[in-house]
């Protein structure tokens, strides 16, 4: 039983949203300590702080904004501000740092640096608001160096090394060998490079970058993956590279949808349909209209979500080149079924998310091990959800090896939803060995 509250509640708006979110005290400490880890500032509230908010306690400015996050993302309600909350009279720290202005190349600089050394920058309001729609140029004029096409082929063979690492082990993991590259390798050759290798070096560091986003969301860093992520836009402003534009933009609207974000995700992933402006590879545009599926059935389009599926299928179909000749959008049947999966999934088909996941899965080469252990969880998990109980513990059996050598927040965070939802099934002799699978992960 519930200890009898003494003091009266003064903070009703913080109340109501607690009851809104469905939340325990305890719970909704754990999402915004979850919220601030992913920010850089790890907070360690307990349901007792929940309590003293709720009497009038005003968190502090770090904690209040995290709080402000947790509950957009419960809630989908993405427009909830400070007020919203009770504590219209905190002031949020001032960033001052918006990630869209200033010279792309001192802006990649400070950020490896940041991710390096494990410095916490809040980032500017809006994040995943498309501020970057349209093409900017740096209207600063450095002075002028050569690099030459040799830069550009290590710098490209530096990133296959460790996208490959990605994809075996995880966004965790060499992520600050990234950073440091970044910092003391490719910023210096970027700065002031002129003459005609200057758009090859600077798509290449936007490849390079991207990835760097792409480790960061994995690792659930999202505050530092957002940055990156705009990172890379504007150095692919900079080549003049709209496919890479599109690129940056469609992974920012992943990590929207991921984060409950949907019509910011909407958003998003039309802006890097417009930047393509159905020109560049088939497969890449293959690449982009899956996404605005996907964002689509967040938003509960679901003739919208369909249509634009088939459409995806279609340019797949049509595709000349190989998936290995197209960088931006390396998309293959298997990433099709995936995403097919995701729309389903948010669609609450989930019976037939999970075959698509369980195609996808069973067609991953060896070294793509993260993608195959996060597909694979994503496909338990709709086996779940559609009542199909033993083959979902006989899906996370065969995962077992996968998920342990991965270092991913994405992976641990479908593990804790597969587990959550299970408990019902805990006799179930096969649920039991299943979880013992994942409890030693």
């Amino acid at each position: 039983m519930a200890p009898q509250r003494t003091r009266p509640v003064a903070n009703r708006a913080l109340a109501a949203l607690i009851e809104q979110a469905g939340w325990t005290h305890a719970a909704a400490a754990e999402h915004v300590n979850a919220v601030a880890s992913e920010y850089g500032d790890p907070l360690y509230y307990d349901r007792s702080a929940i309590g003293h908010w709720l009497t009038g306690t005003i968190p502090r400015p770090e904690a209040a904004a995290a709080a402000v996050e947790a509950f957009r993302r419960a809630l989908h309600r993405p427009d909830l501000t400070l007020a919203d909350l009770g504590w219209g009279t905190v002031n949020l720290p001032q960033v001052g740092n918006d990630p869209w202005k200033g010279d792309p190349v001192a802006r990649l600089a400070t950020l490896g640096e940041d991710d390096m050394l494990n410095r916490r920058t809040l980032l500017a309001a809006g994040a995943f608001t498309v501020a970057g729609l349209t093409p900017a140029r740096n209207a600063d004029v450095l002075p002028e160096r050569r690099a030459g096409a040799g830069d550009v082929q290590r710098l490209r063979d530096t990133t296959k090394v460790f996208a490959d690492l990605d994809d075996q082990y995880g966004g965790g993991h060499a992520r600050a060998a990234v950073a440091a590259y970044l910092t003391r390798d490719v910023a210096p050759l970027l700065r002031g490079t002129g003459g005609r290798t200057r758009p090859d070096l600077f798509c290449a560091a936007a490849e390079l970058t991207y990835l760097a986003a792409y480790m960061a969301m994995d690792a659930g860093a999202h505050d530092l993956a957002t940055r990156y992520y705009i990172s890379t836009i504007r150095l692919a402003d900079e080549a003049g590279d709209m496919v890479l534009r599109a690129t940056g933009l469609r992974s920012m609207a992943v990590q929207a949808v991921e984060l409950g974000h949907g019509r910011e995700a909407l958003a998003l992933a039309e802006a890097a349909a417009s930047s393509l402006r159905g020109r560049g590879p088939l497969r890449t545009v293959a690449w982009v209209t899956g996404m605005q599926a996907e964002t689509h059935a967040a938003a509960g389009d679901r003739w919208g979500a369909l249509n634009l599926l088939r459409r995806t299928e279609t340019h797949l179909e049509h595709a000349d080149s190989l998936p290995e000749a197209d960088w931006t959008g390396n998309y293959r049947r298997e990433s099709f079924e995936h995403q097919t999966g995701l729309a389903l999934t948010q669609l609450g088909d989930h019976a037939t998310a999970a075959r698509h996941y369980t195609a996808s899965m069973s067609t991953r080469r060896p070294i793509e091990r993260r993608t195959r252990a996060l597909i694979g969880l994503r496909a338990a998990h709709a086996q779940l959800l559609s009542g199909d109980v033993d083959q979902a513990a006989a899906t996370v059996v065969d995962l077992g090896a996968d998920v342990r050598s991965i270092s991913s927040a994405r992976v641990r965070n479908e593990v804790r939803q597969i587990r959550t939802g299970w408990q019902p099934y805990r006799s179930n002799a096969h649920i039991a060995a299943a979880d013992r699978v994942l409890a030693s992960n």
